[in-house]
């Protein structure tokens, strides 16, 4: 068998390991929205509302009446508010760190002490009914979004260094995968008769610390990245080591002279920073291809789906929404299997064209679902399968791809860097679509995902005319694609001097 499409057990822990946590990253995304209520009630219980409610409510209100009252309570809806954005704004945070965390020990090392901060979090949330619990869960939510801005960048960043080029798709997909698992699990484990009631739920939510914990044990048995060792620290030997452990005994020759190559390159490049990045015109295509997939996958409406389903099928006639949400957590997890399964063999150009393509189409079916069921009452089923297709060709393409397609746009040099910016562009994104939905909603009524669509129509086009084939190429002949079109003699002195300009700008 070829060394290059070995899978070994060492190589299968080592991703699995990594995977957990995106799988906290998941889990941390959807724990959130099934307790509102009853979290909103123990708020209402701390500022003091629900006691000055409880002293003028009538004595024929329901406990439900009541519950409603203090979540339209301005303090209440203040700290709730709060309690869902600040973990977008710890991300946001922490994505620019990701490259310096992952250089500063290694990948391995990187992601070991990350979890301490995963762990406080989880402690924060689980013991918030010692103190305040407003408090205690905006803090707690904010050190998550921080753990989670490093581990969405870190994961990503170990697993496409590790993986074999034949599996690269297919493992970095994986990510993805763990993050909708996370999702549905939290969305199983917050129901009323399991875990999102009123005396569990500082447990659901302490519980998102829980990967970090098996993954802390995990990690000391997972080999450091070769490509770090190598190309990085200069440690052939140890990187030798390292590939040996992840392939079984095989000939590492043709994957140290990839990075012996890379290496060279990384050393002309010097170390990039984020601004000389940012300012570069060597590196300004892959930059920007990578962060318009980025806000593809954020702009296409999929996290209104995923906040605002229950509200959607409550709309459309459904009796238990809340089940129906579930589906859709279930499809979502059903279909990244399925891209795990194709992204290797069909290429990832292809997978992100039909994805994109096909929630465009869903987002016009949808559209005309919402807006016709009150004429005609079978339009609710048009809605609600244009719901089920939209994430379904969500997660062909657009969901898992742009995770990792940007750790194989790029070289050694400047990797760590823009892992790091998409990241940011990808929770900045996320964050203003959390923010905003509510009242462009309300703006436009049902005719919202038509925007939606619209936007959709935009990254397709993009997507067709910018963006390369990546399946099965190295990193070296990735970079070539984008440097086709540069005229080789008359850009080697302006290349000779953008690279001193990166190494002045990097030493500064």
């Amino acid at each position: 068998m070829d060394s290059g499409k070995q899978l070994t057990g060492t190589l299968a822990l080592a991703v699995f390991t990594a995977a957990l946590g995106s799988l906290q990253y998941g889990y941390s995304l959807g724990v959130i929205n099934a307790p509102q209520k009853v979290i909103q009630n123990h708020y209402g219980r701390s500022l003091g509302v629900l006691s000055e409610r409880a002293a003028v409510a009538p004595e024929n209100a329901t406990e439900e009446e009541e519950f409603q009252e203090v979540g339209s309570h301005p303090s209440v809806v203040m700290y709730w508010s709060l309690s869902v954005a600040i973990f977008s704004v710890g991300g946001m945070v922490s994505s620019f760190l990701v490259g310096f965390v992952g250089d500063l020990r290694g990948r391995v090392k990187g992601m070991l002490m990350v979890n301490v901060l995963a762990v406080a979090a989880g402690l924060l949330m689980g013991l918030c009914k010692m103190w305040k619990p407003h408090i205690m869960v905006i803090s707690g939510r904010a050190v998550m979004g921080f753990y989670c801005g490093l581990t969405s960048g870190l994961v990503p960043m170990y697993i496409g260094e590790i993986a074999p080029k034949a599996y690269r798709g297919a493992l970095g997909t994986l990510h993805q995968l763990a993050i909708v698992t996370g999702i549905l699990i939290s969305q199983v484990a917050g129901l009323d008769f399991v875990l999102g009631n009123d005396d569990m739920w500082p447990l659901l939510l302490g519980l998102s610390g829980a990967p970090a914990v098996l993954q802390s044990f995990l990690l000391p048995l997972c080999p450091e990245s070769p490509r770090y060792l190598y190309i990085v620290l200069g440690k052939e030997q140890e990187a030798r080591t390292s590939l040996c452990r992840l392939k079984g005994p095989c000939d590492t020759t043709s994957d140290l002279e990839e990075m012996r190559r890379e290496k060279e390159e990384a050393d002309k490049e010097a170390r990039v920073s984020i601004l000389s990045l940012v300012v570069s015109s060597v590196y300004r295509q892959q930059l920007f291809v990578a962060l318009m997939m980025h806000l593809s996958q954020q702009l296409s409406g999929i996290n209104a789906i995923f906040y605002y389903s229950t509200a959607i099928f409550a709309q459309a006639g459904v009796s238990q929404p809340v089940y129906a949400t579930i589906g859709v957590g279930v499809i979502n997890t059903i279909f990244t299997m399925v891209s795990v399964a194709l992204v290797d063999k069909a290429g990832r150009r292809t997978l992100t064209l039909i994805g994109l393509g096909g929630m465009c189409c869903s987002a016009i079916a949808m559209t005309v679902g919402l807006g016709f069921q009150s004429q005609f009452p079978w339009m609710s089923y048009v809605s609600m399968s244009a719901i089920f297709l939209f994430v379904s060709f969500f997660e062909i393409g657009p969901g898992p791809i742009p995770w990792f397609i940007v750790a194989e746009l790029f070289s050694q040099g400047p990797r760590p860097a823009a892992i790091a910016l998409a990241g940011c562009c990808n929770w900045t994104s996320n964050f203003i679509v959390g923010m905003t939905f509510p009242y462009i909603q309300v703006w436009l009524g049902c005719y919202v995902f038509i925007l939606f669509a619209a936007l959709l129509f935009c990254f397709t086009v993009f997507t067709y005319l910018r963006v390369p084939e990546t399946k099965g190429k190295t990193f070296e002949e990735i970079a070539d694609v984008f440097q086709k079109g540069r005229k080789k003699p008359a850009q080697i002195p302006k290349d000779d001097a953008e690279l001193q300009q990166l190494k002045s700008s990097t030493d500064a």
